[in-house]
């Protein structure tokens, strides 16, 4: 409990806490604002749209209020399986919230992406707050115009322009979203941030950088799994034993890489973020297999751990 002492008497503050859903199409920010705003790496992050394929629970505790963010998957026409599992993850979100972050690029039109997104706002009835990304990227002119026209499409609560990438107006942004949140308890304890299990996470991570990796030459079809993850009793180590998934043979060759080098790369960067995620040295082994089609099989799905039933 946070008190007030005034006259000798203890007065308790008003504590405020809430659910704050991150929407928007695939890759205008969304993995960016939180792991800033959050101070920690939760998020994947990758130039690809979809990475981001499972809602992710981020917590920020401050004095006096306490969000709980839920990084959806970008909205999008599904074409998959798994396209249709991410995008029933985003439209349940928005039922389960206090305060919606609808994130954007600053285009000169409205795009057509985005008005597909707003469809999905039309009967949410909890404030959707306008939030324009990479602002640094734009004249303060064009930005007003950018406002204009997407107030014209719908009744946003406020808007705030932000840069995620060099933290420029994201303080502001935590006050905007304070104003909405309820009085309501602490739901984490404050040194918390994630309700992510550390597996995750760790799968995330070095999924994140095979996507950075590869570039184009390998599309959507990666699913990683942690095949195992002990620490040892005689010394501080961590093993952690890998599986990278790809759905045709030539994909796996190119995962792989001449004489090993692109596999030996992904493990290499993966390694320095986990090492610091589970503060501790890690001894990281990597193997790559094919499983074809694994996008549209409801099992290897499930076995990925994107399972329907849980959204």
């Amino acid at each position: 409990m946070k008190y007030n002492i005034k006259g000798g008497i203890a007065l308790q503050k008003k504590f405020q806490s809430g659910f704050v859903s991150l929407i928007g199409r695939p890759n205008v920010g969304k993995s960016t604002l939180m792991n800033h705003l959050i101070g920690e790496k939760i998020a994947i992050i990758s130039n690809k749209p979809q990475t981001t394929r499972n809602k992710i629970t981020s917590i920020l505790t401050k004095e006096n209020f306490q969000c709980i963010f839920i990084d959806t998957p970008g909205i999008h026409k599904p074409k998959h399986k798994l396209g249709e599992y991410m995008v029933k993850s985003a439209e349940n979100a928005l039922n389960e919230i206090d305060v919606v972050l609808m994130l954007i690029e600053p285009t000169e039109k409205v795009l057509e992406k985005d008005k597909y997104v707003l469809e999905y706002l039309k009967n949410v009835k909890t404030p959707v707050i306008l939030v324009i990304n990479k602002i640094d990227t734009i004249e303060k002119q064009k930005l007003l115009q950018v406002i204009d026209n997407y107030r014209k499409e719908y009744r946003f609560a406020e808007v705030v322009p932000i840069s995620a990438i060099k933290g420029q107006n994201t303080e502001e942004l935590l006050n905007v979203i304070q104003k909405y949140l309820p009085e309501g308890p602490q739901y984490f304890p404050e040194d918390m941030v994630t309700d992510q299990p550390e597996r995750q996470i760790v799968s995330e991570i070095i999924r994140e950088k095979a996507l950075h990796l590869l570039q184009d030459e390998i599309p959507h079809g990666i699913a990683v799994e942690i095949m195992s993850m002990k620490k040892r009793t005689d010394k501080n180590l961590v093993d952690v034993e890998a599986t990278i998934y790809c759905e045709k043979e030539s994909h796996k060759g190119i995962v792989i890489g001449k004489q090993g080098n692109m596999l030996k790369k992904i493990g290499s960067r993966a390694r320095t973020d986990v090492e610091r995620l589970l503060g501790s040295p890690i001894y990281l082994q990597l193997w790559v297999k094919v499983k074809k089609d694994w996008r549209d099989s409801d099992f290897l799905l499930k076995n990925f751990g994107y399972d329907s039933r849980n959204i």
